[in-house]
C-alpha cells in the first residue's frame, strides 16, 4: 500500500558518503507506517564537509531528524548545539534530534547494541564481556556496556593504542594481548565481535575474529556485521551450543531508539526488523 504524502509530512534523512546503500530508509519507513506515524525517511548523499550545512536544515526545520554515517559523525558533533552523553564522550553523532533549544546531537548506537542484547534475553549488567576490535563501533558498544553496568570488560585489538582509548570509556575496561584474550574468553559471558571480519563472507568458513576453540555453550556470542546474518563467528557459536545475537539486532534498536527521539514514540521492532530483511534479500537474489 502506498503512503499518502502531505505538506504535513515530516521529513527525516540519514546523510553520509556513501549513503545509498543505507538499510535506514527500510528501518525507519516501516516504523512509521507501523505506528501511524506522518513521517518519512529520504536518503541524502553528504559529502565529508558538509555536516555543518546539514545540522542548519534542522536548525531551520526543514528536516525533522537527521541520522548520521560516516564520514560525519564528528563534523556533526562540532555542529550541534547540544551533546547527550554518549556522544559527548565519544565526539560522535549518529543521531540529530530537532530540539526548541537548538539541534541536540546523540548516538544510539551502543544503547542499541545493549537493547539488542536485552531483546534476545540476555542482561549485560554483572556479566563478564569481551569486545574484539577498538574502532568507531567498539567505542560506542564500550561506553554502553559501561554504563549498563557489566562487571568487565575486555577490550582486544590488533593496535594497542586503540584499544586502550576505547578502555577509557569505560570504568570496567582493561586491555589484553593474544594470552590474555585466552584468558578473558575462558572467563566471559558475552563475546562481542565489532571487527568487519566475516563481513561478506560466502559460507561458513570464512574469516573469524578469534579462534572457534575459544567458543563454548556458555557464551553470548554478538556480531556487529549483518551481511551475511549468519557470519562464520556465529556459525561456530552455533556449532558449539552457545546463544548467538546477529548485527541486524543492533541496527534495528539504534534506529528505533532514533524514532523515540524525533516522536516520541516506542516503534515496532518487529516491523522494522522485518522490513530490513526483505530489502537486504532483495539486494542479493
Amino acid at each position: 500500500m502506498s503512503r499518502r504524502i502531505t505538506a504535513s509530512t515530516r521529513l527525516a534523512a540519514v546523510i553520509g558518503d556513501p549513503v545509498r546503500h543505507s538499510l535506514s530508509p527500510a528501518l525507519h519507513n516501516a516504523a512509521y507506517a507501523s505506528a501511524a506515524l506522518d513521517w518519512m525517511m529520504v536518503a541524502i548523499p553528504a559529502a565529508a564537509g558538509t555536516g555543518s550545512a546539514m545540522v542548519d536544515l534542522v536548525r531551520c526545520h526543514d528536516l525533522g531528524g537527521l541520522a548520521v554515517t560516516m564520514p560525519l559523525k564528528s563534523e556533526v558533533a562540532d555542529a550541534v548545539d547540544r551533546l547527550d552523553p554518549a556522544a559527548a564522550a565519544l565526539r560522535s553523532v549518529n543521531t540529530v534530534v530537532a530540539d526548541p533549544d537548538g539541534p541536540l546531537g546523540m548516538s544510539t548506537d551502543g544503547d542499541g547494541f545493549v537493547a539488542s542484547l536485552r531483546s534476545a534475553g540476555h542482561e549485560p549488567s554483572g556479566a563478564r564481556v569481551v569486545v574484539l576490535g577498538a574502532g568507531a563501533a567498539a567505542r560506542s558498544i564500550v561506553d554502553a556496556l559501561g554504563r549498563a553496568g557489566v562487571a568487565s570488560l575486555a577490550i582486544h585489538n590488533r593496535t594497542a593504542s586503540a584499544a586502550s582509548e576505547a578502555a577509557g570509556l569505560a570504568a570496567q575496561a582493561i586491555t589484553v594481548d593474544e594470552v590474555g584474550l585466552v584468558q578473558a574468553c575462558a572467563a566471559a559471558d558475552i563475546i562481542v565481535n565489532t571487527t568487519s571480519v566475516g563481513m561478506g563472507a560466502a559460507d561458513a568458513s570464512g574469516d573469524m575474529p578469534l579462534g572457534p576453540e575459544l567458543l563454548s555453550r556458555e557464551h553470548v556470542v554478538a556480531d556487529i556485521v549483518y551481511h551475511p546474518l549468519a557470519t562464520p563467528l556465529l556459525v561456530a557459536a552455533r556449532s558449539v551450543g552457545a546463544d548467538v545475537v546477529d548485527g541486524l539486532g543492533m541496527l534495528v534498536h539504534q534506529a528505533a531508539l532514533q524514532c523515540l527521539a524525533w516522536t516520541g514514540v516506542e516503534v515496532d521492532t518487529a516491523a522494522m526488523r522485518a522490513a530490513a530483511e526483505a530489502e537486504l534479500a532483495s539486494r542479493h537474489r
